[in-house]
């Protein structure tokens, strides 16, 4: 188990990072907010956890031990994977997940990519006495963004529709949070629309 990595951030996607740890290039898959708090060329250390399959084995990276521990407890649901588990992580902390769910507010898990009413449902059922552990603060960058460079509307877009979001439903909040938000990282920016089109769910 590859628990956590300390290296030079080398590459930084709109759902991956690439840290080099002693000459070997490891890519990272992580939340938005995650990413939006590395810079490129500096040295930075991440939470790690390694999902292995058949046909793959991923790493899943978390600047919080709380967003770790909260992507391991999703995935004891019946039904819900990584990709799920990372995607609820994208637009809520583990702290936000943790008053959701224990609030049995099934309306504000639904805002999460993929989660429909029985999902939602089943989340509140067989989670709701494992979150209790997990601080109800939520979290905030710590450290500034890296400045995003060149159009980013199309490689967001991307991101939001390989999240289960739709083209028509995704550009339009894409390109306003583009717009008004023009100098922040990509990342910074896939969040932001991910916090709108939730909202609108």
């Amino acid at each position: 188990m590859i628990a956590s990595l300390r290296g030079t951030v080398l590459d930084i996607q709109l759902d991956h990072v690439v840290l080099e740890c002693a000459g070997v290039g490891y890519k990272v898959l992580a939340t938005p907010n995650t990413l939006g708090s590395l810079q490129r060329g500096e040295e930075a250390f991440v939470m790690t956890t390694l999902v292995v399959k058949e046909d793959s084995m991923t790493l899943f990276g978390f600047t919080s031990p709380e967003d770790r521990d909260m992507f391991h407890v999703l995935q004891t649901v019946s039904g819900l994977g990584p990709k799920l588990a990372l995607a609820a992580l994208s637009v809520m902390g583990a702290g936000e997940l943790a008053q959701a769910i224990s609030g049995e507010d099934a309306a504000r898990l639904q805002k999460i990519p993929g989660v429909g009413k029985r999902m939602a449902q089943r989340l509140v059922l067989e989670l709701k006495d494992k979150v209790a552990a997990f601080s109800a603060e939520l979290g905030a960058d710590s450290v500034p963004a890296p400045t995003a460079t060149g159009p980013v509307v199309d490689d967001v877009v991307e991101a939001l529709i390989g999240l289960g979001f739709t083209d028509k439903a995704a550009r339009p909040v894409v390109e306003a949070v583009a717009a008004e938000q023009p100098d922040v990282a990509t990342p910074v920016v896939l969040r932001a629309a991910l916090s709108q089109l939730g909202a609108k769910k």
